[in-house]
């Protein structure tokens, strides 16, 4: 037997009888029908104030009495513990779009929710203010390149451009009922120079514990972004396609240290080739040495060459070299073997280390003799999965080329602790080979390699485009391209301009992350994640991080305030230096880095008697900026402040108690390689005590997904699919785009799942609509009926019928329910039950059974105070269950109940209802009166079907049961035969023994089913009276005026 509780409400609803009731969104046919019905004016129809369609956003006395002025009560006047959520700063660039919009109200939802319990919330709203994106922006607008501006000519375009975003943003922000104060003091940007102030600190406590570090290496870089990005600032493209190449370096016969294997294999040949696949062609000018893993077992084989693919245009032989496990697959690649491959022999790949080989481009060299020959090297990291077995090296655009020629010592390194390092000059990177520059083309240098002539066709261009292009023009002319293939493979991009990166050796500063990411991980073991799963995805980003490249060349940033010292090309960063520089920055402000003379930060120890002039001529100041990930990264010391004073910092009743930090983030998926993990990285690397050391900065990460369009794609202009906050708020151009109110959005953030990628489109939010109407009219009603005042003449529980314990039962599963929901960030719960409340238990049960109570009683009667005193308890706890997710709904229902001028609804704490409420009894009992009521819906709807019912109340209901029937159902049904009337929809119910005969009725409708082993036949059958004028039921007497009940309201 289903429960009526577990039906589904679509199944509920349709047993619902359409009953002729008079509802208060009918208020005006019912005033037409009282001027033709002199009873009208004795019912005690529902008034209120409270309009059935309204944007109570649209108020500006409301909008901030739960927006800025409620954040700044509850800071001054909450007496519970301290709740801090800390923001993760939004970029200061564009209109919000709907990601920005789900982030900031799943915040406020839960900030909001912290505030209804009495908590003291710290939220600060922040900007992340500097980095390229802005910088073109500004370049932009001004139609100006780069060098046509001075750099302080672009900082200070920048800090217009940002503050004026920062401004724009922070509105749209406000039209979402986000609760903050919005005043310059409590909110931040990376921008403002004492946040740069605190990150330098942070970053001189780094330095000061050996963690950066400066070194020429290959990094990442972005041509696009002119500048070294962190792994952090990657995104990969798996549908990326290289023009990948397959070339021959030719063996070098009289290699000295030649295995004998290999030069009795290779006796009396002249044109051994090395077989080498590449997918950067481009690189091929930075070759250094070509890698073998020495064991694996390699093949010697003769090829013909057709005339075509010999420079002396005769066929010739020619012998290759690959590895024996990729032998099958480079048979299938068609036209890398002219003609079937003969096998002269095998090695081992330990048998080709030590031999050399000549540079790819000596034939194009005038003087190539002169050009070294380049050794073959021992590698564990050639593997067999791909290529041919032999990889090519160029160290100066790969890591892994870099540190095998490294551990070698074949190349010379500048790693160096921050406090002297070589400076970036050419001279100090003379052992890497490297022709390609910071705009990622080629430079003069190449023609070391191609000789003049060939260099001509290279210096300038891209080596991603027409630079790539040439090289492999260049092979082919020199006979050493032997197939070139399109290769789609997975590819890193600069997330932020969306264009591939290349690898190039540069000189950079780096953060050490050896020696942090253990207690990093460590702390990470007491911080909560939402979804639980993201724990793994932070911690994977972590463990495969050695260091953190922080130093970047561009102009709009906090400056790496390190000192180079020209005459012995060294950089200075050290506790000495910092701790001048940071108190000429702290009197003169961080922008002075700039603006100042070198001069001023040269400290007392290294001024060796010189004057300001001669400093200035031998000492200059560093030019890069720092990741804007470390920037935002350490937004986590504005908290500090918060924990100085124990009285404004409760602790108290919280199950993790902080000395530092915030209890809870909430961003993005793809914080976890940024914002996540660069606050952790600071915080861990630049703690000074053994507990801040494995102590996170946060208590709980939540992770929200990505917004797609209602069709489950990725919004972009080129779709035409984007949905604007803006827009769902105020409505647009388009017939769809409807102006919903920030309410509707906040319900749609609250009813998705967030934790995955969410969907929002028209029908989505219509739907949301909908159930906020719902919700607003059930509320409509309580107010009406409630007369817009907080009922006074309350009865007590003991008077309190079946049907008023059972929906008080059911209010208080939904405060449990919605506070354990707001609890564990599930958002949808709270939104589910509290519909289900309102939509069933209320309008589809307890509303539907006592309107006429509500209309037609007396107005003291115990009957009309007893649903009147649940309504009121209703309306308060469901103001409170919906107030986080929709505030202005809850502030309008609590201003009509209270008045305009009434406090808001947040600051009276939200409590749980009493235990007392729990009534298992009344739900069990009500449950068999629900499901007795659905089998009396059928039948009422077969004879409306039939024509003999138009209004439910003109039928009545005999139910029959065994004399000898005993049971506690029975007694139920003998306790609330009052009340079934009212339950059922009808005039009148009977209860009688089945064994007594009965008259005929003029038509009746029969069934019969059983609850708990008590067998009960139902009869609706027409009503026995006549219909009331003044109720409209038909319990009136054929010859008296009114019903007796009527009759006995009206003389009272």
């Amino acid at each position: 037997m289903l429960r009526w509780s577990l039906l589904p409400p679509g199944l509920r609803l349709r047993c619902t009888p359409a009953c002729t009731r008079r509802w208060l969104s009918s208020s005006q046919k019912v005033a037409a029908e009282g001027a033709q019905n002199t009873w009208g004016n004795t019912l005690l129809l529902p008034k209120t104030t409270f309009p059935l369609y309204n944007d109570p956003s649209k108020d500006p006395k409301l909008q901030d009495k739960t927006t800025q002025s409620l954040y700044r009560w509850q800071w001054e006047h909450a007496q519970g513990p301290l709740f801090v959520f800390h923001d993760g700063p939004p970029y200061a660039n564009g209109d919000l779009h709907m990601g920005h919009a789900l982030n900031k109200i799943l915040k406020d939802i839960i900030n909001r929710y912290h505030v209804s319990l009495g908590h003291k919330v710290n939220y600060m709203p922040g900007w992340d203010c500097h980095g390229l994106p802005i910088e073109n922006k500004v370049l932009k607008q001004l139609g100006v390149e780069i060098n046509q501006l001075t750099p302080s000519q672009i900082r200070d375009e920048a800090e217009k451009f940002a503050r004026s975003e920062v401004a724009s943003q922070m509105e749209q922000f406000r039209q979402l009922g986000v609760m903050a104060d919005w005043s310059p003091e409590t909110t931040y940007r990376t921008l403002d120079p004492e946040y740069e102030l605190r990150q330098l600190d942070i970053f001189k406590t780094m330095v000061e514990k050996g963690l950066i570090y400066r070194q020429h290496r290959p990094v990442h870089y972005s041509p696009s972004s002119r500048s070294a990005l962190a792994e952090a600032e990657l995104v990969y493209n798996d549908k990326h396609v290289s023009h990948s190449v397959y070339v021959s370096f030719r063996l070098d016969p009289t290699s000295p240290h030649m295995s004998d294997t290999l030069r009795a294999l290779t006796a009396g040949r002249e044109k051994v080739n090395l077989l080498v696949w590449t997918t950067t062609p481009w690189t091929l000018t930075a070759n250094m040495a070509i890698a073998v893993n020495p064991e694996m077992r390699y093949k010697i084989v003769s090829v013909k060459e057709d005339s075509g693919s010999s420079p002396e245009g005769n066929a010739h032989e020619s012998v290759v070299i690959y590895v024996a496990d990729r032998e099958d697959s480079l048979k299938e690649i068609q036209g890398l073997f002219p003609t079937p491959a003969v096998l002269l022999g095998e090695l081992d790949g330990s048998a080709l280390v030590g031999a050399t080989y000549r540079p790819i481009f000596a034939p194009l060299h005038r003087s190539s003799s002169s050009l070294p020959s380049l050794p073959i090297i021992p590698s564990s990291h050639v593997t067999r999965d791909s290529g041919t077995g032999l990889v090519h090296c160029a160290p100066a655009h790969g890591a892994e080329d870099y540190a095998v020629m490294q551990s070698l010592g074949l190349i010379k390194t500048n790693s160096s602790s921050a406090s002297e390092s070589a400076a970036s000059t050419p001279s100090a990177a003379t052992d890497l080979v490297c022709h390609v520059n910071g705009l990622g083309q080629f430079t003069e240098d190449v023609a070391d390699v191609v000789g003049k002539e060939a260099a001509g066709r290279l210096v300038a261009k891209d080596v991603l485009d027409q630079g790539g292009r040439e090289i492999v023009g260049l092979l082919t002319e020199i006979g050493a391209l032997r197939k070139v293939q399109r290769f789609k493979h997975r590819y890193p991009y600069d997330w932020k301009t969306d264009k591939p990166v290349i690898v190039l050796a540069t000189s950079q500063w780096f953060a050490n992350l050896d020696n942090i990411k253990e207690d990093a991980i460590a702390a990470l073991q007491d911080v909560s994640f939402v979804p639980s799963i993201s724990r793994n995805r932070l911690e994977s980003f972590i463990r495969s991080r050695s260091e953190w490249c922080i130093s970047r060349q561009r102009v709009w940033g906090v400056p790496i305030p390190a000192l180079y010292h020209l005459p012995s090309n060294t950089a200075v960063l050290d506790s000495d230096s910092l701790t001048h520089i940071m108190s000429v920055l702290r009197e003169h402000g961080p922008r002075y880095w700039w603006d100042g003379p070198a001069s001023a930060f040269v400290p007392p120890s290294r001024r060796e008697g010189l004057s300001d002039a001669q400093l200035d001529e031998v000492w200059r100041k560093g030019t890069d900026t720092m990741d804007v990930w470390f920037d935002s990264g350490t937004s986590w010391s504005l908290l500090d402040s918060l924990y100085r004073d124990p009285a404004a910092s409760v602790q108290d009743a919280k199950e993790r108690q902080r000395t530092f930090g915030a209890d809870v983030c909430l961003e993005g998926s793809d914080q976890h390689r940024g914002w996540f993990q660069s606050q952790l990285l600071t915080a861990i690397g630049s703690a000074t005590t053994p507990e801040r050391a494995r102590a996170a900065p946060y208590s709980t990460l939540i992770t929200h997904g990505m917004v797609l369009d209602e069709t489950g794609k990725k919004m972009s202009k080129s779709l035409g699919n984007i949905v604007s906050p803006m827009t769902v708020i105020h409505g647009g151009k388009g017939k769809s785009e409807k102006a919903y109110g920030p309410d509707v959005l906040r319900l749609w953030a609250a009813t998705v799942e967030f934790g995955k990628d969410m969907s929002i489109g028209p029908t989505m939010l219509q739907q949301c609509a909908e159930t906020m109407r719902k919700i607003r009219n059930s509320s409509r009603f309580i107010l009406g009926s409630l007369g817009d005042r907080p009922y006074a003449n309350k009865v007590e529980r003991a008077d309190l019928g079946l049907a008023e314990r059972y929906v008080l039962h059911r209010l208080h599963r939904l405060d449990r329910v919605a506070r354990e929901g707001y609890e564990a960030f599930d958002f949808p719960q709270v939104i589910n039950e509290l519909s289900y409340f309102a939509n069933i238990t209320l309008s589809s049960f307890y509303f539907d059974i006592n309107k006429d109570c509500l209309y037609a009683e007396r107005e003291d009667s115990i009957q009309r105070r007893r649903v009147l005193t649940v309504l009121d308890q209703v309306l308060t706890t469901m103001t409170k269950v919906l107030a986080p997710v929709l505030p202005h709904l809850a502030e309008e229902i609590h201003a009509t109940l209270h008045g305009p001028d009434a406090p808001s609804v947040f600051t009276e704490p939200w409590t749980a209802l009493p235990e007392e409420f729990v009534d298992v009894q009344a739900e069990a009992d009500m449950n068999k009166l629900l499901h007795i009521r659905s089998k009396v819906f059928v039948l009422l709807e077969q004879a409306r079907k039939d024509g003999v019912v138009k209004s439910s109340l003109s039928a009545d209901v005999a139910m029959s049961i065994s004399s000898a029937a005993t049971s506690d159902v029975i007694d139920l049904l003998g306790r609330e035969e009052t009340t079934l009337k009212a339950l059922f929809g009808v005039s009148g119910v009977s209860l009688c023994d089945r064994s007594i005969e009965e008259t005929t009725p003029a038509w009746q409708y029969k069934d019969t089913l059983d609850i708990e082993g008590t067998e009960i036949q139902l009869a609706v059958r027409p009503a026995a009276l006549h219909k009331c004028p003044r109720c409209w039921t038909y319990t009136r007497h054929e010859h008296d005026e009114l019903c007796k009940r009527c009759a006995d309201v009206v003389r009272s």
